[in-house]
């Protein structure tokens, strides 16, 4: 995202983009405690909002962070988008605890003041992925696993090193050695003629996408479903490789996207996989805030 074109509103009002926001004894910036949401843009409205609000909401609250103001992000949120214009492709909500003590612990209830941070620019989607695995896991019983929270440095370095290696996500396990999700999407893999994804008790994050993904696919009569335990061992990448299985990724920016490359070797998407790619398009393009 450039920041040249990016619309930031805080503590009520539109920001410049050099414009400072935060204090630098800010929770969010000393100790990452945070939460955040993405959401596509299209022609000038968030899409999914609703939802999003919705696990931006479980999100501070399994952090312990005061219940946000809906009435007041959905206002910032349609500022940001009346000023960003048509360029507009992503919106970002960013809330925090506020300032507080240089150490991970808080202040007081009463003496919060939690910072919220909403965005608007630019977004490319591109209609598919290239995934590799990395070394690192997801931790399925992390305190703040489902969370989506600023603690990001994880998925930083590993989108780096898939990034390096010249791909543009990067899938993990988790600590028992299944399959997980990505750095910013959740994973899909079709195999035997049905759509099968982590469940949440992998450590992967309650997707919006993919949660949109198994209730429309469902609804079109696509066999679609969570793995069961054990189900989708990180080995089974190996199967994607050998064309025995196919790989898609979903998000808020990429949607359903389906893998054509892994560890660099090119791969099929699956015609299942596409076909959820088509559905979701349509579906989201007739029903903005599902």
């Amino acid at each position: 995202m450039s920041t040249t074109s990016t619309v930031i509103w805080s503590g009520g009002r539109l920001r410049g983009v050099e414009e400072p926001l935060v204090s630098g004894i800010d929770h969010g910036l000393t100790v990452g405690d945070g939460v955040f949401e993405t959401c596509a843009v299209y022609d000038g409205q968030p899409f999914a909002l609703t939802r999003h609000l919705r696990r931006l909401g479980r999100s501070a609250a399994g952090l312990g962070l005061p219940e946000p103001d809906e009435d007041e992000i959905r206002a910032a949120a349609a500022a940001v988008l009346d000023a960003a214009g048509p360029g507009a492709g992503r919106l970002r909500i960013t809330y925090t605890g506020g300032p507080g003590p240089l150490g991970s612990y808080r202040f007081a209830p009463a003496d919060q003041r939690p910072t919220l941070v909403v965005l608007a620019g630019p977004a490319t989607r591109a209609p598919a992925s290239s995934a590799v695995r990395v070394p690192w896991v997801r931790n399925e019983r992390s305190a703040v696993v489902g969370l989506k929270t600023t603690s990001y440095a994880e998925n930083v370095v590993a989108l780096a090193e898939a990034n390096r290696r010249g791909a543009d996500e990067a899938v993990l396990a988790n600590t028992v050695g299944d399959l997980c999700e990505g750095t910013g999407s959740n994973v899909v893999l079709e195999r035997d003629g049905e759509l099968i994804t982590p469940a949440l008790s992998s450590g992967c994050l309650a997707g919006i996408t993919r949660e949109l993904l198994l209730e429309w696919a469902a609804e079109a009569g696509t066999p679609v479903r969570e793995a069961g335990p054990g189900e989708l061992p990180y080995a089974v990448l190996d199967d994607v490789l050998a064309g025995r299985a196919y790989l898609t990724l979903c998000g808020s920016i990429r949607n359903v996207s389906p893998v054509v490359s892994l560890d660099g070797v090119e791969v099929t998407a699956g015609p299942l996989s596409l076909a959820a790619q088509a559905l979701f398009q349509e579906r989201a393009a007739e029903r903005l805030d599902p």
